[in-house]
């Protein structure tokens, strides 16, 4: 009972995650209903920022998946609906960050922090582990650390 019920919440969920495809929204040729609804999740919503235009129910998102609609209608391929938005909008509209100008320092400053962070505890564990080494101790603390370690052992 607990399982269909914890299945049951994430349908409803998931169902209010994106919007409501309307009739009006509905295609008639199928390969290009499928087109569209790939094309809605690579543009960002302008207006909801984070969100694609498949799960915003924003006027501009309706606007934006009606358009998309036209361009695909009008023959455009996929890739000529992605420049129109681009060309209207910049970079921001579309979800993947392209990999040119400033998408370059996106998608290479990841790496480079976590390089420059690996290196920054490999350089302080090294540098820990090499103050506690007993060679740069005078000789009655080397007697002294003797002593404890063979009272230890």
């Amino acid at each position: 009972m607990r399982k269909l019920l914890t299945t049951l919440i994430f349908i409803l969920l998931a169902g209010i995650a994106h919007a409501e495809v309307t009739p009006a929204e509905v295609m008639d040729d199928p390969v290009l209903h499928r087109r569209a609804m790939a094309l809605y999740e690579d543009l960002r919503c302008v207006k909801c920022q984070s969100e694609t235009i498949a799960s915003s129910n924003a006027d501009w998102a309706n606007d934006a998946r009606s358009m998309v609609r036209e361009l695909l209608l009008d023959g455009n391929s996929d890739q000529d609906v992605l420049d129109f938005f681009h060309g209207r909008y910049g970079d921001y509209v579309l979800m993947r960050t392209q990999f040119k100008g400033a998408g370059v320092l996106l998608w290479v400053a990841g790496p480079l922090l976590l390089l420059l962070g690996a290196g920054v505890a490999f350089g302080f564990l090294r540098g820990r582990s090499s103050s506690l080494s007993p060679e740069g101790l005078t000789a009655a603390e080397s007697e002294r650390l003797k002593q404890l370690l063979d009272e230890q052992g």
